[in-house]
């Protein structure tokens, strides 16, 4: 069964998704529910304990009667077959525990089915997910208030009595934090300006931003039920033997599909509020383009198109996997979840999103260093000066994708948040 189930294509897994498979799968089994010996558990921690990861191509899993192909692929190098990456090769598994003196596990009734039935696949992407997601509200928020600051905005918006009249509870976090924020910021009062209002990309991010939150909040729960629980089929009782449906993926395909599209929109109201930060009409006359010398100097033109290409990408990215359904097993696998594409298409989201708020953060360090002496809070200021640390300040055209992926690894590292302390 493990053999003809390793069916998988594609490249492989990341060590990170590999790793949360194992620990999930050894987890799942040693609830007691799925008749294996505490061997195979053993065997799962092994590999955890001596960094043995086992080579899982992406491709394969239907998100139903488990993550069959993913998790066979885990099982069969559990047995010393298939191939590992340790010490950085990648090498037969049966060689790899001979060396270090693991026996290959060798299974006994109910285990090979027990290993591959689960949601493990969809569930380790989906917690990883979860984690840089929270991170990148986190990081919208800070970068959206340094935008605010370039094109001198008002914090009115932000006022908390207006949340309170609405209190979703990602609006009133997020105009919390912006309170947090707007200390000596530059942002005017408009009574001095022709502009009465910022655009909705501006005034309206606590309501949008707070979705997003939401709906993060919503997969946070999901996915906390899934991994504490048994996905495995048939189950062991005192005193049965029950075949049911808790492989299904569908709990976790919609949590994903939902996350999909919310961090969808919060790459496309970044995406609108670069526009504006290069923009003179909306950016409170600083330079088109943010360009300090213009004629020949396109400024920050086209990290604009990067940003609109990366939203659009996302857009179509977002579809919900979990509304198709492709029979399988002969008809009577009649409806899967498909959440393990689910699962992989809100990573590629997320790492998209990441870029965008990247740029955006480009943008607006740009903008402020245009406005000095004025400078925003002590917060934002110690954010423009890590960018700093990476990027210099653009005073004529260079080319600009390392600065992009530099700032995009400043995100991704955190080192933001741990310096602004944002809920």
């Amino acid at each position: 069964m493990v053999r003809s189930h390793s069916a998988g294509v594609g490249e492989k897994l990341s060590n990170e998704v590999v790793r949360a498979m194992m620990l999930l799968r050894a987890h799942n089994v040693s609830l007691g529910y799925s008749g294996v010996r505490c061997a195979v558990v053993e065997s799962l921690l092994s590999f955890i304990n001596n960094d043995i990861i086992p080579v899982i191509p992406k491709k394969g899993s239907v998100g139903a009667s488990g993550d069959l192909a993913p998790l066979a692929h885990l099982a069969l190098c559990l047995m010393g077959e298939g191939k590992v990456l340790y010490s950085g090769n990648i090498k037969d598994a049966k060689d790899v525990l001979i060396s270090i003196g693991i026996e290959p596990l060798k299974l006994e009734a109910k285990e090979g089915l027990a290993l591959i039935n689960g949601t493990q696949y969809m569930s380790a992407i989906g917690c990883l997910a979860l984690n840089e997601a929270e991170s990148l509200c986190k990081h919208a928020d800070v970068i959206s208030a340094l935008s605010l600051n370039g094109i001198a905005g008002t914090f009115a918006a932000f006022d908390e009595r207006i949340s309170k009249l609405r209190p979703h509870k990602g609006q009133v976090i997020v105009s919390r934090n912006f309170k947090k924020l707007s200390g000596g910021s530059i942002s005017t009062s408009h009574l001095e300006c022709k502009r009465v209002q910022d655009p909705y990309s501006f005034r309206c991010i606590p309501q949008v931003h707070g979705a997003v939150r939401d709906a993060v909040s919503y997969l946070r729960e999901v996915l906390s039920v899934e991994i504490n629980s048994v996905t495995d089929n048939p189950l062991v009782f005192d005193d049965a033997i029950i075949s049911g449906g808790n492989f299904h993926g569908e709990p976790i395909a919609l949590a994903l599909d939902f996350v999909s599209i919310a961090i969808t929109e919060l790459s496309s109201i970044s995406e609108r509020r670069i526009d504006k930060l290069l923009t003179p009409a909306f950016n409170g006359g600083l330079p088109a383009y943010l360009a300090k010398e213009s004629g020949l100097n396109s400024g920050l033109m086209i990290a604009q198109y990067t940003a609109a290409s990366l939203v659009n990408e996302n857009r179509v990215l977002a579809h919900p996997s979990s509304i198709d359904n492709i029979s399988t097993s002969n008809n009577k696998e009649d409806h899967v979840s498909m959440g393990a594409t689910g699962a992989r298409k809100l990573m590629d989201i997320i790492k998209n999103t990441e870029i965008v708020l990247a740029i955006e953060l480009f943008c607006a360090t740009e903008a402020c260093s245009i406005r000095k002496p004025l400078v925003p809070s002590k917060e934002l200021v110690s954010v423009i000066k890590m960018v700093r640390e990476n990027t210099p300040e653009l005073l004529e055209d260079r080319v600009i994708s390392d600065d992009i992926l530099k700032i995009s690894e400043l995100i991704n590292t955190k080192k933001i948040l741990e310096e602004v302390n944002v809920d």
